[in-house]
């Protein structure tokens, strides 16, 4: 007997939009959905060309699909999310049956005691979790030398439009799952580039928002300066839904507390004449420079289309600090003091209570957990670890000031800029130190066949300016064509 839920053309690149018109006729049903996307990660993820983006499935998915399918039938859904199937990185803490490790093999039977803040939000919001997301190793800040998508629980993420392709990192498997239509929309976590880069190299649409837009808390740490969850979707419409959702005052994470832009519906700000009268800085130095002809193609055809679209393009702008050193004294200090504590909450069993005990315990399992080594896990532990060290406390001040005020602020408001456009994640570094938003959308693909993507970058909250540029960016192009995997288009 054929599987009735094998692949069927209208879920392939369907929007949550037209999703719910689906399930609001009856056309279909959320436990449906649930099953087609199961067949679709057995067939293409773990068999086939083994993407290998998903490291967990939930166990109880389909229950949760059943009981939101019948309380849409008798009370009506709860929102745009109602009974969509959502994929989340393995850094982000689930009170269920599912595990949340990083990717380490130190923690590969941990079960977080409660769900994290954005996970409690999506529940409340209908989402269905189908599951969790393989990723870099500890977001990528164990080991120099580590691929993107690799962990030593989960394997290495293959790119759905060629394995010869990086698939980008730190969020690799959620970039990689969404690319190849394994559910609706995924949550990323980024530090500096790493739902920016898996984003634009899987043909996404990718949020990184401003820092204290989404709630931190259950979630693995790296560093609480430049920490954030965001979206990442194939449309700007299903990754603007998803943020609706993920956003919200958090007690746990103060920084929530400032958000000036609580509870605004983001989905108001997708305009189609959204770059019409906008101000578009180009920052060519050292970041188009360095770009092989191949991507300079795509990007410089992408500028010339933000100016077809109505925006007034300011070219050659640069950062004052833009040579900016790459110093994560910050990163290795927070890391340290903020694993710390988080660790406090693991199960006791676990013997793991510090990032000492997790370098410790990946040297008793030996090769498996340390192929790559574990050189940055070893550097932060060599830090003090307190807030106080006048080595963390200098680093700290010069980053705010040089990616702040002598950074993003003086070019965007002295130029009178409404955002800078950047290639793929190219430039992450400093809006990632600042704490500012970027959303990065689908430019194109190379002459080999390579997705790029063109990044906006704002100053702090400008995300509702950000999601015009973006969406009518997006909406008069169409960039992205879905990868073809095992001779079957995706």
């Amino acid at each position: 007997m054929e599987n009735p839920y094998k692949q069927v053309e209208w879920l392939v690149e369907t929007s949550i939009e037209e999703i719910q018109e689906k399930l609001d006729i009856g056309e279909v049903t959320s436990t449906e959905l649930v099953k087609m996307y199961f067949y679709r990660i057995k067939e293409f993820d773990q068999k086939g060309p083994k993407i290998n983006s998903i490291l967990e499935i939930n166990p109880e998915a389909i229950h949760i699909a059943e009981t939101l399918d019948y309380e849409r039938k008798t009370t009506g859904k709860r929102g745009p999310l109602h009974g969509i199937p959502v994929v989340i990185k393995d850094n982000i803490d689930t009170g269920d049956k599912m595990h949340t490790s990083a990717g380490s093999l130190v923690l590969a039977e941990s079960y977080a005691k409660e769900d994290a803040f954005l996970v409690k939000q999506l529940r409340k919001a209908g989402a269905i979790i189908l599951g969790k997301t393989n990723l870099t190793e500890w977001a990528n800040f164990m080991a120099e030398d580590m691929p993107t998508g690799y962990s030593s629980r989960g394997g290495q993420v293959l790119n759905p439009y060629g394995s010869h392709f990086i698939v980008g990192g730190s969020s690799a498997g959620s970039g990689a799952a969404i690319a190849a239509n394994f559910a609706s929309v995924a949550v990323g976590t980024e530090t500096s580039g790493s739902i920016l880069s898996p984003s634009s190299q899987n043909s996404l649409v990718g949020i990184k928002p401003t820092i204290g837009l989404v709630s931190r808390s259950g979630i693995i740490p790296i560093s609480h300066t430049q920490d954030t969850a965001g979206p990442m979707a194939r449309t700007v419409a299903d990754a603007v839904i998803l943020l609706n959702v993920l956003q919200g005052s958090d007690s746990k994470d103060p920084i929530t507390s400032r958000n000036s832009l609580e509870d605004k519906d983001f989905t108001h700000f997708l305009m189609k004449n959204g770059l019409k009268g906008k101000r578009i800085g180009i920052v060519r130095k050292p970041y188009l420079e360095s770009l092989k002809e191949s991507k300079l193609t795509v990007i410089e055809k992408a500028i010339e289309e933000v100016e077809q679209l109505g925006a007034e393009i300011v070219d050659g702008v640069e950062i004052p600090s833009q040579e900016l050193d790459e110093d994560i004294t910050v990163m290795l200090y927070e890391f340290k003091n903020d694993l710390n504590a988080y660790l406090k909450n693991v199960d006791a069993s676990l013997g793991v209570r510090t990032l000492a005990d997790v370098i410790k315990k990946n040297n008793e399992i030996g090769e498996q957990a340390l192929k790559f080594g574990q050189k940055v896990l070893i550097q932060s532990e060599e830090t003090t670890g307190n807030l106080t060290d006048p080595e963390y406390l200098s680093s700290l001040l010069k980053d705010a000031y040089l990616s702040r005020e002598k950074g993003l602020n003086e070019v965007l408001e002295g130029e009178n800029l409404d955002a800078l456009i950047f290639p793929d994640n190219d430039g992450a570094m400093i809006p990632a130190k600042a704490g500012y938003p970027s959303i990065t959308v689908p430019a194109g693909y190379t002459c080999e066949g390579e997705p790029v993507g063109i990044t906006f970058t704002g100053t702090a909250y400008s995300e509702p300016r950000l999601i015009e540029i973006a969406y009518s960016y997006e909406q008069g192009t169409k960039h992205r064509v879905p990868p073809v995997l095992k001779g079957v288009k995706l």
